[in-house]
This record gives C-alpha cells, structure tokens and sequence, in this order.
C-alpha cells in the first residue's frame, strides 16, 4: 500500500511537470516525464494520450502512429481520433486519414478542420468547398481568416483543375493569401492580365505584411515572394513573353526555395519553354521535378503534365527507349488520355514508321470513340505528310461531329482542289449545306430561315462552282441566295452571267430586276479623287503622253514611237582614222600576226623530244600539223594550208591524235561565253 501510494505521489507530481513543460512548450521534456509515469502504469490512458501528442508536437508522426496503434484496446477512436488521422494526414496516408475521420463518434471541430483539408488533398472540391461554408458559418474564433483563405483556395482550385466558373465570395482581399488565390482563379477563366494585376497587389500586401516583422530578412521576404513571382512568370509564358518568363523562373531558382512543389512546377515550365533546344539544360532542369516529396505537393494534373514533358524530352532527345517506356505506363495510368498515343506515334515518326505510326492511331480512336475526332485529324496530317491527300481527305470526311463545320469544308475543298477531284469538292459542299438545312428545320419546325455560316456555306459553293465552269450546279445556290436576299445585286449579277450560257431568255428576264444607272449614282467626291495621290500619278503620265503627240504631229507624224537603239560601247583607246583589225573577232592564237609568246634564248634552244633527238622549231613539233591530225581551217591572211608531209615527226615523238580535238574544243568553250570587242 506503501509502495502504492508513492507511485501515484510520483505520478502526480510528474503529471504537474508535463502539464507545466506542454504551456511552455518545452515537449522534448515532458515526454521524458510522460515515459516516466508509463513506467509506472504503462496502460495509463492520460499518459498515453500526452506521449502522442507530445511525439506529434515534436514531428514523430510514425512513431506516434504507431503507440496509437499498440494501444489501440486503450486509446480508442473516441479518445484519439484526431491525433490519428492526423498523423496519417502528415504521413500522406489520405485515404486513411478521410476512413478515420468518418469513422470517429463524434465530429468535433478540429476533426472538420481536419476533414476540409483532407477533402483538398483528394481533389474532392465541392464537398470541400461545403464542408468550409460549414466551418465558417458555424465557428467564431481567431482562425475565422485562415478558413476564408482555405476557401479561397478551394474556389482557385475548382478554376484551374474543373475549369468551374467562380462564384464571388464575397471575401475582403485584405491578406497577400487571398489577393493570390484570387489571381489563381482568374488565371483559370483565362483573365490574364486581371490576374497579373491581383498578382502584383499581392506582393504589395506580403511585402508590407512582413516588413513590420523587424526579425525578416530582404531574404525572407524574396522568399515568400517566390510563389507569386513564379505565377507571374507562368502568365508572361502564357502571354507568350516566353523571355521575360524565362527570366524570372531562373531568378527563382536562384533563390533555392525549399518549397519543392514550386521548385517542381519552375522546372517543368522552363523545359516547355525549351522545347527541342537547349535539352541539356532541360535534362538539369527534370532532376527538379524527381525530389522527394514532389508527388505529395501538387495535384495529380500537374504530376501528369510533368510525365508528360519526361516523355516528350526523352523523344527530342532521341532516347527512343525511354520515351516508350514512359509514354506507355502514362497510357496504362490514364488509358483515355490523347497524349500518351499521340507522343507514342510522334516517336514512330521520328523513326519513319509512319504505317505502324497511323495504325496505332487507328487502333486508339476504335477503343475510344469518344476521342476519335482529334485522333483521327492527327491520322490526316500523317496522311498529308506522306503525300496521301486523298486518303487523307477519307479520313476527314469519317469525322461525323465535323463533316459540316466551315473550317474542315474549307479544308476539304481545298484539298481536293488541289488533287483536281472537283467532283468531290462539290459533293463536300452539298452535303454541308444538307446538314445546316436538317439541322435549322429541326430547331424551327419547318420554317426556312437561314444561318449566317449557311449562308456563307452556300456562296461559297456558288462561287466554286462558278470559279470551276460549272454554272448549271451554281445557278440553283445562286437562287437560294437572291431568294433570301432579293436586293443584293452581286448575287443577280452572277445569276444572270450563269443563266447567260444556259438560258438567255431567263438571263433577259432576270436582267430587269437590276437597278438603273440612275439609282445606282455613287456619292463620290470628284475633286478630292482627282486630288488623290493616285489620280495624281496618271494625270502627270497622261500629259507626258500627250506631248508627245503633239512632237510627232509637228515633226513627221509617226504613227508608233520608234526605239532607241543603244549605242555599243567603243574601247578606250578607240582611234576613229585607224581601220579596225579585220581579224579581231579571231583568237589570238588564230591570228596570221600571232608570232607565240617570248621565251628565253636558252629555252628555245633546249629540245622537248626524246634524249639524243634533234631539235627542230616550235611548228616542226607541233602535231596538230601533222599528217594524222585533222586539217585546221586556214587563217585569214595566209596563202594557203602548211604541207603535213615535209618534216615528218616519226609516231612514236606524235601527240596522240585526240589531243588537238581537245585542245580546240576547250579553246571554243571559253571563245563561247567571250563577248566580243574591238
């Protein structure tokens, strides 16, 4: 009984210090007090609820995790709930945290506190968002601030990630949070430069909201600054001032944020702004986005944009491998999703398997209908890119959802224009136009109102069909047209040069309902058009032509102006009292008074024949004058051609016979681009 009474004197004075160490918070030191009383009764329920909390306190979230489920007999769910899905909460254990919390007795408000941010986690917005209406509207106290701040961020978040519009809180942006989350919003519905705006007041706010802190560093305020710069920077990258954006994320870097997430989502921008450039730098950047944790610091939208990127650099990179890999466990992840298929044939391509690459295609819009149409407009660029058009068109006409849309009509007429297939083009029209007269009879039962996009559709053919002689198919358009539109004049002009080739009589009916010259007076300023710059131009060549007229009708009274024959260009040292060389127009090597270039006295002397022969003159060796070669035209101003036969050279010293062929064709390649002179 002693020994009893003792233990609980010790284990009251010890209860005192934990309770004294917990106001100071000192939890270090009352967790050796708590062990202590445990010591004691190791089943004291008290003991044990303060050890946990005291472990929580000093971040142990798995040990305390843990005793929570040694003593689970003990400390059950009414008693440590909270605790509990906390600690599953910061060990990112969510689905276990959200199974604890709905299984507590009791929801009190720490548990729904608790609940709201669990809710974020799991991108379950819109019972988040009621679940924080909930909180505020029933809760008074000093975290009224944090709560409209959680709910802002809600609402940003529903923006971005549910592309939902907004709904006005009504809530003061008086905190840099708020201003932020707002801006966030704002990015989601596309207001930009609103957003930038909100940014910018943001920062203002942070900015004066910790500079009253005398203990903050310009560092410590750079840093906070960091999450609102890089969603500035990310707006200018949208704006597509993809330098100023550049800029500012490796600014930010610089700063070495410990925020991972931000650090994650930096990278991965900067590795879009890359592109196929700069992929070393991109491969640092992807490290970025590996660090431990990142997976529980953004949303699962911007976790796929990442792997997405992985892929894409791991194809501009050429690792061909890697880019499969990946882009194969994104497509077993999300097995709806384009990006992983459309990377997947992007890669093909690069490897010129572009059959395998289209079948793949294929095979993606046969299990997903729903993603067909975009599917299938990649197929037809494939197609184009081969050189298939007209398969290509095939393809775009299987699109139902887009067969009557004026951009594809557009398309298809155009390129079957291009493989001349004009039927085609036409039958593309009529049935784009069938489809707009279902659909505007559907929408107002029975009557016959145009749309604008059909009546555009039906000019359009019109003017085709026109454009392509086929004016008996245009003249029923051309009708339609003038029937909803009886005063336009353009469309019974075209009707009337149609119906001129078909039906001349029609035509000289239809001619009547065209306006007279009276009616059809323009109010145009005379003066000022003739004062016009244009007008000025003509009026000026005009009266240069007229002069000279009346010159000719002075002088002799040409009819046509003759045309000045240039004067050929004579040399510098033009002597007019000289004859001109009558065989100038000749090579100089053809020339009789081409007497061979001088050479040394030694040189003529030095024989160029065989050792021991005789020396013999220039003319002697020259083979071209020999028997074999063939007789050269005779030079103007010689008597007659040189004898072959005296002198003759004996075969084995003879150039060969083809030599001076040669020689003379060159000579005449080089005498062809000569231009001839005195």
């Amino acid at each position: 009984k002693m020994a009893a009474a003792a233990g609980a004197a010790a284990a009251a004075g010890l209860s005192s210090e934990v309770n004294r160490c917990g106001q100071n918070g000192d939890f270090a030191r009352a967790l050796k007090s708590v062990n202590k009383i445990l010591q004691i009764n190791k089943d004291d329920v008290t003991a044990l609820h303060c050890k946990v909390v005291c472990l929580i306190q000093n971040g142990n979230f798995k040990e305390a995790l843990g005793l929570i489920n040694t003593h689970a007999k003990v400390l059950t769910s009414d008693v440590i709930a909270f605790e509990k899905a906390y600690c599953e909460y910061r060990l990112n254990r969510i689905e276990s945290a959200l199974k604890t919390i709905q299984s507590a007795s009791q929801q009190t408000d720490k548990l729904k506190e608790l609940y709201g941010q669990v809710l974020y986690r799991l991108e379950r917005y819109d019972e988040c968002l009621a679940a924080y209406r909930d909180l505020i509207r029933n809760s008074q106290d000093e975290y009224e601030e944090e709560r409209k701040t959680n709910l802002s961020a809600v609402v940003a978040a529903q923006s971005t990630w549910e592309k939902v519009v907004p709904e006005d809180l009504g809530l003061r942006e008086a905190t840099y949070e708020l201003c932020y989350n707002s801006a966030c919003a704002l990015i989601g519905q596309g207001k930009l430069n609103e957003a930038m705006k909100k940014l910018q007041k943001a920062e203002e706010l942070c900015r004066q909201s910790l500079s009253e802190d005398s203990d903050v560093t310009e560092e410590d305020i750079e840093a906070e600054l960091a999450i609102i710069h890089g969603q500035m920077a990310y707006i200018m990258q949208l704006q597509g001032r993809t330098e100023d954006a550049l800029q500012l994320y490796n600014q930010i870097i610089k700063l070495k944020p410990t925020d991972v997430g931000l650090l994650a989502v930096i990278a991965n921008n900067i590795i879009t702004i890359n592109k196929d450039q700069n992929v070393f730098d991109s491969k640092k950047k992807v490290k970025l986005t590996n660090a431990e944790g990142v997976e529980h610091k953004l949303s699962k939208k911007q976790l796929q944009a990442i792997e997405f990127n992985k892929a894409l650099l791991a194809m501009y990179t050429n690792q061909a491998d890697q880019c499969r890999k990946l882009s194969a466990s994104l497509q077993s992840q999300s097995p709806e999703h384009l990006l992983p298929v459309l990377i997947q044939a992007a890669q093909l391509c690069r490897e010129k398997q572009h059959a395998k690459a289209v079948g793949l295609l294929q095979d993606f819009a046969d299990q997903h209908p729903a993603n067909a149409a975009e599917i299938k407009l990649t197929m037809a660029q494939l197609k184009i890119a081969q050189g298939s058009v007209t398969k290509a068109c095939m393809i775009l006409r299987s699109i139902e959802e887009l067969q009557h849309k004026p951009g594809m009509v557009s398309a298809l007429v155009t390129m079957y224009s291009h493989e001349e297939d004009i039927d085609s083009a036409i039958e593309v029209f009529t049935q784009a136009i069938q489809w707009y007269q279902q659909y505007q009879a559907s929408q107002t039962r029975g009557a016959n109102p145009k749309s604008p996009v059909h009546l555009s559709l039906i000019r359009e053919a019109a003017n085709f069909k026109l454009k392509h002689g086929r004016k008996k198919e245009a003249i029923s358009d051309l009708e339609e047209l003038w029937k909803q539109n009886p005063k336009d004049v353009h469309t019974l002009a075209q009707l009337i040069s149609a119906y001129s080739l078909v039906d001349p009589e029609k035509a000289k009916v239809l001619s009547k309902h065209l306006p007279s010259s009276d009616t059809m007076s323009l109010k145009v300023d005379v003066d000022a058009l003739e004062n016009s710059h244009g007008a000025t131009y003509v009026r000026k060549k005009a009266g240069k032509l007229t002069g000279d007229n009346q010159q000719k009708e002075q002088g002799q009274g040409e009819v046509k102006k003759k045309k000045k024959k240039k004067k050929g260009k004579l040399p510098k040292n033009y002597d007019p009292k000289v004859t001109p060389d009558p065989e100038r127009w000749l090579p100089m090597r053809e020339r009789s008074y081409y007497r061979g270039r001088k050479k040394g006295k030694k040189k003529d002397q030095v024989g160029k024949g065989t050792q021991g022969s005789t020396t013999t003159g220039s003319s002697e060796l020259d083979a071209s004058r020999t028997a074999s070669s063939p007789p050269t035209s005779p030079r103007p101003g010689s008597g007659a051609a040189v004898s072959a036969t005296s002198n003759v050279i004996p075969p084995r010293h003879q150039k060969p016979a083809g030599a001076p062929a040669t020689k003379k064709k060159q000579q005449q390649k080089k005498k062809k681009g000569a231009k001839g002179g005195w």
